[in-house]
């Protein structure tokens, strides 16, 4: 849990729209303005895999596409936590619909259209929201996270919505050799 969780404070962050090209790291701000983890993107061999880190280089969280998967799935990992899967809700044609599926309680994460707004519920009582509102400035989303939420959690779902919206994917892999088409 985040430091502001026992307070009793909905606690408000920055996350970058733009998700970090490999090798680049990008802050996680709150809403003072001051980083509080990193994004970072790494390339596996066929894989892309986003991490959270805290502002002393410790991976709070890896955010990756397993490779089989028939859905849109995306899972969160987390040392001493147990892993999230997000997946896209079948019947989300019009209203973008995904459920992550955690040991620690399953939240429903509804969003608009356009995906400028998405709540996510726990049992029905919004546990976070995550917003872009009509214009941004600074090319962030705001995410709002309620007392008692698991604040690196709900981050690294918002991480996973916009991956989900960006498709990011790991770039192609390309061999040098000798070119033989002669």
């Amino acid at each position: 849990m985040s430091p502001d969780a026992a307070t009793g404070r909905v606690r408000r962050y920055r996350v970058p729209v733009r998700l970090p090209a490999p090798g680049e790291e990008v802050p996680i701000e709150d809403a003072g303005g001051l980083p509080v983890y990193r994004l970072e993107t790494r390339v596996f061999a066929f894989r892309t895999t986003l991490l959270v880190r805290d502002l002393s280089g410790q991976t709070v969280a890896r955010i990756r596409r397993p490779l089989p998967a028939l859905r849109e799935t995306v899972v969160i990992e987390r040392t001493g936590y147990p892993t999230a899967t997000v997946r896209r809700a079948l019947s989300s044609l019009f209203r973008p619909r995904y459920r992550v599926d955690s040991a620690g309680g399953d939240l429903e994460v509804v969003g608009d259209i356009i995906g400028r707004e998405y709540a996510i519920r726990r049992g029905g009582m919004e546990a976070a929201r995550i917003s872009r509102g009509p214009v941004s400035v600074r090319e962030c989303y705001g995410v709002e996270v309620a007392p008692g939420e698991d604040a690196v959690l709900m981050l690294s779902v918002a991480v996973a919505l916009q991956a989900f919206r960006t498709g990011a994917q790991a770039p192609p892999v390309t061999r040098a050799g000798p070119d033989l088409s002669r």
